[in-house]
């Protein structure tokens, strides 16, 4: 089975439309469906009528029950802006959808046991970056019995092995900050146990157009997506 893993949304409908379309058996979200995007409902909505399981990122709980979401100060502004926004433009079956988002899933496919956070299996405030030093890896994830464990948050893609446990973070669909301006997601073969990070093109001036005309600090958050950092 080829299974897609999507993350880091951000109310970006067009380029998670575009991840949806690569090839897969079944879909998993990681979180951080809303905040930074103009079209978080359409988003849910999406998740909602597909019926795809999904977990709580930290924006998705900040939006959910008006709590802090952890961010660094570079994009604390930009994240309490466009929350305003969010909540105003969510009706009470999206909010509601967010609240009920469980904070992280297990599932066996095969044997293989896969486990599914989105910042780490501790917290969704808790980074694991390509350069996380093994150590540190090791004691966030020391209470997982799984083989593979897939993570989002930090928008950076990596496949890692840590121990006898590999560890896929597909990116971000819909805010990448690796300098690489495609959405991007992973697909797992439960098969061969083989993961790779996919990134494809969207429809980028349709999301710019809606920013301009709906979203507070318009060019700033154009600028973040067209530069992929």
């Amino acid at each position: 089975m080829k299974l897609l893993i999507i993350s880091d949304i951000h109310g970006n409908k067009e380029a998670l439309d575009a991840v949806m379309a690569v090839p897969h058996d079944d879909v998993i979200c990681l979180g951080d469906i809303v905040d930074y995007g103009p079209s978080p409902g359409e988003c849910i909505d999406l998740l909602r009528e597909q019926d795809i399981p999904a977990i709580r990122g930290n924006h998705d709980n900040a939006v959910a029950f008006g709590m802090e979401c952890g961010c660094g100060y570079e994009y604390k502004h930009l994240s309490l802006a466009t929350r305003e926004y969010t909540t105003d433009i969510l009706n009470d079956m999206q909010m509601e959808f967010l609240r009920a988002l469980p904070m992280n899933l297990e599932r066996t496919e095969n044997g293989i046991k896969l486990y599914f956070a989105h910042g780490s299996p501790l917290s969704f405030y808790d980074y694991i970056k390509p350069d996380t030093p093994e150590e540190t890896i090791k004691e966030l994830i020391k209470e997982v019995d799984a083989d593979v464990l897939f993570i989002g948050h930090s928008h950076l893609p990596f496949i890692r092995t840590v121990g006898d446990m590999i560890l896929v973070n597909p990116g971000s669909v819909g805010q990448p900050r690796d300098g690489d301006i495609r959405a991007s997601c992973a697909v797992f073969d439960t098969d061969t146990l083989q993961a790779e990070i996919v990134r494809t093109e969207y429809d980028m001036e349709s999301v710019f157009g809606k920013i301009r005309k709906n979203m507070p600090h318009a060019d700033e958050l154009i600028s973040i997506l067209k530069r992929g950092k």
